[in-house]
């Protein structure tokens, strides 16, 4: 089956790593037609808007587009370009997979844990104003709606995937009304999928049971800002950002994406990890029903990191983005043929 799926490089080291991933997958013999489109600083320059239409049009046709890390300013210049395109397309469910990869040195190396995060309300929305000068009022809003509709992702999730439990993360015993429609939903839900085990977690308590005791987690539930929160402690606990991937999923399309900044330092200089992109388009590939090509190119990706020869420099080693992504080719291809 050939597929059309959109591509935005993004800034910085995005157009590296993104050109890197693209020959993994064709190289797995995965059919693809690419559409590149601009997004952020690129697409202000040559368009005059970050998020222009016909990147979203093309989003909404193909049903899925792969994003590169894009450039947002801190504090002024545009608005960020990742919550832009959750709100016009409303990619309402942020998937974050974490897991431990071989040989990368991490406090957790059997980590593996998925966040689930409501992404289109909360605290998150940006919903504020000044009352008067030096008062800023911010609006959290939780509606039954989004509730239900990303626990029961959620569930979906568990269950297509094989997972066992699922933690409903809240500050319901301060915020009663907001945290606790949220756990009210969550629960609610959870009589449906009576295989699943449910649980929930203050998100206090929750933060400090991931860094002692992180295994007792499979899939972690929470609203927009504690998702944004807890799905970087969870990655800093295999190793940081660069190594995991993303993913932004509505009715209406979705969007996978590496998580990491752009790293305007490195950007062109060929030495970028490709991993948490990589990682970002397997999820992409079981997406669209390719699972044997996602299966392939991860079994490759993780050979090349349990073999620990050819690493990238914030792995410890020298080796080029290009050299990384034909190592992984290499890896897959050999098995493939049955060569150890």
């Amino acid at each position: 089956m050939k597929h059309i799926i959109t591509l935005i490089p993004g800034d910085g080291i995005g157009p590296e790593v993104s050109a890197q991933v693209v020959r993994i997958i064709e190289a797995a013999g995965v059919e693809v037609t690419w559409e590149t489109h601009y997004a952020g600083a690129q697409a202000l320059e040559k368009f005059g808007d970050t998020l222009p239409q016909e990147l979203l049009d093309s989003i909404l046709h193909n049903k899925v587009a792969l994003k590169g890390p894009i450039t947002t300013p801190i504090g002024k210049g545009f608005t960020s370009v990742n919550v832009g395109l959750r709100k016009a397309l409303d990619l309402y469910a942020n998937l974050r997979p974490v897991r431990a990869l071989p040989n990368v040195p991490c406090r957790y190396p059997e980590l593996d844990l998925v966040i689930v995060r409501e992404n289109t309300e909360d605290l998150y929305a940006g919903l504020e104003h000044v009352v008067v000068p030096g008062v800023v009022e911010s609006l959290k809003i939780i509606t039954e709606k989004a509730s239900t509709r990303i626990a029961r992702f959620a569930f979906d999730y568990a269950r297509r995937e094989g997972r066992k439990k699922i933690t409903a993360v809240h500050k319901a015993n301060i915020m009663k009304l907001s945290d606790g429609l949220f756990l009210e939903c969550f629960r609610n839900v959870a009589r449906d999928y009576p295989e699943i085990a449910a649980d929930d977690k203050i998100v206090d308590n929750a933060c400090m049971q991931l860094v002692m005791r992180p295994e007792q987690f499979d899939v972690m539930l929470l609203e927009n800002l504690y998702g944004d929160i807890v799905s970087d402690l969870c990655a800093g606990l295999v190793g940081g950002l660069g190594l995991v991937p993303g993913a932004n999923i509505g009715e209406r399309g979705a969007v996978f994406e590496a998580v990491h900044g752009s790293a305007p330092d490195i950007a062109g200089q060929g030495v970028a990890n490709p991993t948490a992109l990589l990682q970002s388009a397997i999820l992409m590939l079981r997406h669209i029903g390719e699972r044997d090509a996602a299966e392939r190119i991860e079994q490759g990706m993780l050979a090349v990191f349990r073999e620990g020869k050819v690493r990238t420099r914030d792995i410890g080693g020298t080796a080029k983005t290009s050299e990384f992504a034909r190592a992984i080719i290499e890896a897959f291809s050999d098995r493939a043929a049955g060569v150890n």
